[in-house]
């Protein structure tokens, strides 16, 4: 006899015994929300609220209509179960009288898709991997964003800068009813698109669209947020249009301007926007960002298949300096345009996204750092000051057709085009001393540039079923072409020091011109044969051909005729490169109801030429990699779900490894090659558990990773300790490794109506430093614990209060000090309604930065903002005056422990000012929603 059936049997014994004079009869009646028939046999259950002990139960008889006896008064959990509908739960109170509960409709499952729903108490379902809440289970105040909805999750984070997290891991893109929404930036959808229009939250980990196609998976996957829209707010147009500026006397006043606008009709999406200012608040997400600080290509880097190209990443190749949109003074204008729809029953797919950007940016910057070397140290001072002009046009674009009736072979072809232009101007100075004070070297840069970048891709991709299940062939072709050209003018002087004394002032004025192109064509076919019902092979065979260039003149300036037109040999150079690779590679896959896992591994064959024409040499390599990987998923409920993945990965020595391009970037700090490097080889592991108890309405999940690298290529610096004068070479060191951990918990506690959520982390590093030749181990652990609560009463009132902190302790084998710091931050938000129209809304951040020797003391800030609103006619309209930084304590300030060296970096940052502002949301009310044929008396679930 089971469990559960003793359990039962034992109720209804005691049930029998137990009888007062207080005990009610509760009866009520069963129906089906489709058909209205009545849902006989079904299993009524009361439970505890605290503990979920069963108390009685009942069957549903012919008529539909239950009888619960002898039920003492209190307050309980009704459960209704029945194979072929959904679960339905219900707190409900009884008091000493007889109670007899309204019409109760219970949904088909075949309606749901096998997912669980429950009533408003439990807005969060699980279905496989995917987590989904319900949008209207979560209140938001009247025209809020999708990014104040997600604020309210369980289980999603969104910090001050506009960056995501769910379930512990950064989200990389943010999908509109399962579309890119401008491209692969999450902030656009979630700042721009409104709370109200979004029917459900989906967070899940998307695969490529290789590993959707064959179902087996590649390990390629991206925390992935779709919001999917409600149905009537796909018929219609909706937007807002938001303006401030202040105060207009000031010689440097504030404005701010976001417009938005979308338009859907059928399948038919449009959106645009425009966004202006300069005060860092207009919209400009975290990840456009990076990627407008970045090309998000790496210079000269191989990649896992060897490839390479002459790229610098964020223009670093070319001298362009570092923006960092978190710091200094910014004028920003960002513009986009997405178009989305479908052709011909669905067969055809049209995506494009065009967007343009454009950036003034100043900064000012400081730099502290120190450099242990066993019995002595250097301590490096340095200020910079910034000034970059850019724009930026990106477009992309997509059409995806079925080529068959069936749907059975399908062509998708994408194509993109960025086109960047930068000015900048640098001026830098830094000087270096000994532990005691003793001079090592100065030096100060001007240094200006301007470059041209022009990028294109064209990639297709084209996929086959067979009649046999889960057979199947494709074919993904990529085209990428780029050219970077870039002027450079640097005027440096530069001193070193020998025991204090001067060794003269050195003068370098140059003019640099670098002209760079890479061309790469790659296509890979897979084919999956199926073993067995839930077994499946996969083949696959990749081919890289990758050609670039790179030419660099360095001409010195000549005093008598005013011009640059002495040709530096020893700082130019030609290089041409050709590298081609074949990949092969098999996978095993397993996909069943409850498991599902897959393991494989590729071998990459790579022949490598570098031709140096400025000095008649050639450089051949010819190396093996290999790519091992394995992932298992386990559903061992309905709501709880299981995850690990492990991968390999070789990774070359770049080329400026091993033969860096010449230049005089630094005349105190010169790079080296080294043609002896070895690959090295990083094993890669994660694994995660998530569930969510819907009875209880909580949630948690665990992730944990690691990495071990061995034959880790390392810097080896040579240094100077009477000038300071440094020479760096990569080597191969072993020993290299790091783990973390990451949590989450979030629970309700229902008498206070308060939402909690608790995510402590933990991670520990440990890497090889090298200074003259003497290795030493850096060991870095760090944790943290943040703790959140929320409150809120619909149009009364909106809390939130963060706690987090932090620390990290450093430990270098060289020298038997520990480093340690810690920080805390205290983050409050609050809206506070009035009569429906005012509102007042306040944030508040306290930043506690501990004590570091080197920095001499511990470091606070306070921030503060501050908003009153008033909405006009039904709160389409908005007027407000904001005020930021009120407590004008705005800093930008930075500090790393590596190895053997401390940084500490102070940047400027925009402190206190106020704006008054408008703002109109505007939408046409479009269709009614059909009405559920429902009366007053039906508790029905939520759709």
């Amino acid at each position: 006899m089971t469990l559960k059936k003793i359990i039962f049997l034992f109720s209804l014994v005691l049930n029998g015994y137990i009888s007062h004079s207080q005990d009610v009869k509760i009866s009520g009646t069963i129906k089906d929300t489709s058909s209205f028939a009545n849902v006989k046999n079904s299993v009524v259950a009361l439970l505890t609220p605290k503990d979920s002990i069963l108390q009685s139960f009942t069957r549903v008889n012919a008529n539909g209509s239950f009888t619960l006896n002898k039920v003492k008064p209190g307050n309980y959990i009704m459960l209704i179960t029945h194979p072929l509908f959904a679960d339905y739960v219900e707190d409900i109170a009884i008091n000493a009288a007889s109670t007899e509960l309204p019409l109760i409709a219970l949904t088909p499952k075949s309606k749901l898709l096998e997912a669980v729903i429950l009533k408003s108490g439990s807005p969060i379902r699980i279905k496989g991997d995917t987590t989904v809440y319900t949008a209207d289970s979560f209140k938001v105040s009247a025209n809020a964003n999708v990014e104040e909805l997600l604020k309210k999750l369980p289980g999603i984070q969104v910090d001050k800068n506009g960056e995501i997290k769910a379930m512990g891991e950064k989200v990389e893109k943010v999908l509109v009813d399962g579309e890119e929404f401008f491209g692969d930036d999450p902030g656009m959808a979630v700042k721009n698109l409104r709370a109200d229009a979004v029917k459900e939250v989906q967070v899940f980990k998307k695969k490529s669209d290789q590993a959707e196609f064959t179902g087996i998976d590649d390990g390629q996957e991206k925390q992935t947020i779709n919001l999917k829209l409600k149905e009537d707010k796909k018929k219609g147009y909706f937007g807002k249009i938001d303006v401030a500026g202040g105060p207009l006397k000031n010689k440097d006043p504030r404005f701010n301007s976001n417009m938005m606008f979308s338009s859907f009709k059928g399948k038919r999406k449009i959106s645009a926007f425009l966004l202006n200012g300069n005060t860092g608040q207009d919209g400009l997400s975290w990840q456009d960002r990076e990627k407008f600080a970045s090309d998000d290509i790496n210079m000269m880097m191989m990649d896992d298949g060897g490839g390479m190209s002459f790229w610098g990443g964020g223009g670093q190749g070319d001298d362009e300096p570092y923006v960092s949109t978190q710091n200094g003074f910014i004028t920003n204008v960002n513009a986009g345009l997405q178009y989305n729809n479908k052709f011909a029953n669905n067969k055809h797919t049209l995506n494009f996204s065009p967007k343009f950007n454009s950036q003034v940016y100043d900064n000012n910057k400081s730099n502290y750092s120190r450099t242990d070397l066993g019995d002595s140290a250097l301590i490096e001072n340095s200020a910079t000051k910034t000034h970059v002009n850019r724009y930026n046009f990106m477009n992309k674009g997509s059409y995806d057709m079925k080529l068959d009736s069936a749907g059975n072979s399908s062509l998708k072809v994408t194509v993109g085009a960025n086109i960047y232009h930068t000015e900048s101007s640098e001026m830098v100075n830094s000087n270096t001393i000994g532990e005691t004070g003793t001079k090592k070297n100065s030096s100060a840069s001007d240094r200006s540039t301007n470059s041209d970048k022009q990028a294109y891709t064209v990639t297709a991709f084209f996929r086959h079923k067979f009649k046999k299940n889960r057979r199947t062939i494709s074919v993904n072709t990529d085209f990428y072409t780029l050219n970077s050209n870039a002027d450079n003018y640097l005027d440096r002087e530069y001193e070193a020091f020998y025991n204090g004394v001067s060794l003269g002032l050195q003068d370098i004025n140059q003019f640099t011109n670098s002209d760079k192109s890479t061309k790469r064509f790659s296509t890979r076919m897979v084919y999956t044969e199926p073993m067995s019902k839930k077994t499946a092979l996969e083949f696959a065979h990749e081919i890289n051909i990758n050609n670039g260039t790179n030419i660099q003149k360095t001409y010195s300036f000549d005093p008598s005729s005013g011009k640059y037109e002495t040709i530096v040999d020893s700082l130019s150079n030609d290089f041409k490169q050709t590298i081609v690779e074949n990949k092969p590679s098999v996978k095993f896959s397993y996909n069943g109801k409850k498991i599902t896992y897959s393991f494989g591994s590729g071998v990459g064959f790579t022949s490598f030429n570098l031709n140096d024409r400025t000095l008649d040499k050639n450089y051949n390599r010819h190396y093996t990699n290999f790519f091992p990987s394995a992932n298992f998923n386990y559903k061992f409920k309905s709501n709880n779900n299981f995850r690990f993945n492990y991968n390999g990965r070789t990774t070359q020595p770049s080329i400026n490894q091993l033969q860096p391009l010449r230049n005089n970037n630094n005349q105190f700090n010169q790079y080296v090659g080294n043609p002896d490097l070895k690959p090295s080889f990083n094993h890669n592991f994660g694994l995660g558990v998530n569930s969510y108890n819907f009875l209880k309405d909580s949630w948690k999940y665990l992730g944990l990773w690691g990495s071990v690298t061995q034959n880790s290529i390392t810097n080896d610096r040579q240094i100077n300790p009477q000038t300071g004068y440094t020479i760096t070479k990569p080597v191969n060191t072993n020993g290299n490794w790091s783990v973390g951990v990451y949590t989450g918990i979030g629970l309700k506690l229902k008498k206070a109506d308060i939402r909690l959520n608790l995510s402590p982390n933990m991670n520990y590093s440990k890497y090889a430093d090298i200074i003259n030749s003497q290795v030493s181990f850096s060991k870095t652990f760090s944790g943290g614990l943040g703790l959140d609560l929320q409150k809120s009463k619909e149009n009364k009132y909106e809390f939130s209060l963060g706690n987090n902190y932090s620390m990290s302790s450093n430990t270098n084998s060289q020298r038997n000090t520990k480093n340690k710091f810690s920080s805390y931050t205290l983050d409050f938000n609050g809206t506070i309604y009035y009569k429906r129209e005012w509102s007042i809304q306040s944030d508040y951040n306290f930043y506690y930065r501990g004590k570091v020797t080197e920095s001499g003391g511990a470091l606070n800030n306070n921030m503060w903002n501050a908003k009153l609103q008033r909405t006009l006619k039904n709160k389409e309209f908005t007027i407000y005056l904001q005020v930021r930084d009120i407590l004008n304590q705005n800093i930008g300030f930075d500090r790393n422990f590596n190895g053997n060296n401390y940084y500490e970096e102070r940047n400027d940052r925009l402190k206190r000012y106020f704006m008054i502002g408008f703002r109109w949301d505007f939408k046409n009310k479009g269709p009614k929603p059909k009405e559920e044929p429902a009366s007053n008396n039906i508790i029905a679930l939520p759709k």
